[in-house]
């Protein structure tokens, strides 16, 4: 498992062995406080990744609702960050009330620009997750050390799909890489079937540069798996950081740790949603 290297503030959090979540403090103060509890609860939405579809969000969907949340899983097109953040926009402006925002790996790269988009966000929350800056790129912010960084022969099956663009072709993931990197947490069975009903990517999603990033006005949280392979932890704590997020570490996981441990997601979700009311 590759080790984390906890900054100063992260080493003050208090840990929770149950779900060996380590919340670190905010890498910034002036982050709102606890909402009024007669405070209208906000509408969570949440944005799957590549190679992934919304039942990826089963668990914390379940966990919420029983928490009284209105919740609402959203299909990402998978095919370009520009239109699909747009689509995630349109449908937020038809939620009525605050909207608490969650991505999930490719999920955060479209909830950076859709919020930005719209006027009823008032939370982010990246769920082992790229949050780009203006200008950067999805597949920029792997880190060294990832996975994905092998050559694209090794990684994925590739195929052409209807009106793609000329450089774009749809990737799935191969078999070994998919239980190996991807869903390594999970049982064998279980990761076989979530790779065999996997939803392809376009490649155009992974290299269209990001036009927003909410996360400077949008207050953020961030969820780091320790044992992601796929977007480092080193990579997401330091978006967390520039994004002066409140991140919570999990001690191991997987790049799907939202499947394996819903219970520790929807925790920080949850604590997001809080914040904003309810």
């Amino acid at each position: 498992m590759r080790s984390i290297r906890y900054s100063a503030a992260a080493a003050l959090g208090v840990s929770f062995a149950a779900s060996a979540l380590v919340p670190t403090h905010a890498y910034a103060t002036g982050l709102p406080g606890p909402a009024s509890p007669t405070a209208a609860k906000p509408t969570i939405v949440l944005v799957h990744g590549a190679w992934a579809d919304t039942s990826s969000w089963n668990g914390e969907v379940e966990i919420l609702r029983n928490e009284g949340y209105q919740v609402r899983a959203v299909a990402n097109p998978l095919q370009d960050l520009t239109t699909d953040s747009q689509t995630v926009a349109d449908f937020l402006k038809t939620v009525q009330g605050p909207v608490v925002l969650v991505g999930h790996s490719y999920g955060g790269s479209v909830i950076t620009n859709a919020a930005a988009e719209t006027e009823n966000v008032k939370a982010l929350v990246y769920v082992d997750a790229a949050a780009p800056a203006v200008g950067e790129t999805n597949g920029s912010l792997s880190g060294s050390d990832s996975a994905l960084n092998a050559p694209a022969s090794r990684l994925f099956d590739t195929a052409a799909y209807a009106q793609a663009p000329s450089d774009g072709k749809n990737l799935y993931l191969k078999k070994d890489i998919f239980l190996k990197d991807f869903a390594s947490d999970l049982p064998a069975k279980q990761a076989e079937g979530l790779w065999a009903t996997q939803r392809a990517a376009s490649t155009v999603a992974f290299n269209t540069p990001s036009q927003h990033a909410a996360w400077k006005t949008i207050p953020s949280w961030y969820f780091i798996s320790s044992g992601d392979r796929i977007i480092t932890p080193q990579s997401e704590e330091r978006m967390a950081r520039r994004a002066r997020s409140k991140t919570t570490v999990f001690r191991g996981g997987s790049h799907l740790t939202l499947i394996s441990h819903p219970d520790a997601v929807a925790k920080v979700i949850s604590t997001a949603a809080r914040s904003v009311g309810g």
